[in-house]
């Protein structure tokens, strides 16, 4: 059997439907791709019913416009005993163009879960390959301490306040 498909790229054109008064795509039209796309992946890697556990990372950094091809590349980064870290990308061009421009990125967390009773259930491990792999693991890591870290804040505020 092989192994699990690591990386995965969703490709369509902006729809009007996905774009804001402006003419450009609105963050919940792109948040809904990363999510799918994501989703997908999680579930190809880890072949389990999977839910959205956390995003971290997240920038909007350049617009999306009506028309533009847009691709959505969503790379495994890390995993845990049931979660995994996914690096994700939109980028988007105009179809005469040649160039992409990354248009949005963000990292997005996976719990994989038994359907029957919904609790948590191993994934295939992966281990790093690269420097790049290590490096991205590594940022994976980071941003997942520093998520738990301000959720901590958040709820010593509530208790505080």
């Amino acid at each position: 059997m092989s192994p699990p498909q690591r990386e995965l790229d969703f490709r369509f054109l902006a729809q009007p439907g996905d774009v804001n008064f402006g003419g450009k795509v609105h963050g919940g039209a792109v948040m809904k791709w990363i999510d799918q796309a994501a989703y997908a992946a999680a579930v190809g890697w880890s072949g389990a019913y999977c839910v959205t556990a956390a995003l971290s990372g997240l920038q909007f950094i350049a617009p999306i416009l009506i028309g533009d091809l847009v691709t959505v590349q969503v790379k495994l980064i890390r995993t845990g005993h049931s979660s995994m870290h996914f690096a994700v990308d939109v980028l988007a061009r105009a179809l005469k163009a040649r160039e992409q421009r990354l248009a949005t990125s963000c990292v997005i967390v996976f719990v994989a879960l038994d359907e029957a009773d919904g609790k948590p259930v191993p994934v295939p491990s992966w281990q790093p390959q690269s420097e790049d792999d290590l490096r991205l693991a590594e940022s994976a890591a980071e941003l997942s301490s520093l998520s738990k870290a301000m959720e901590s804040a958040m709820l010593a505020a509530r208790r505080t306040g």
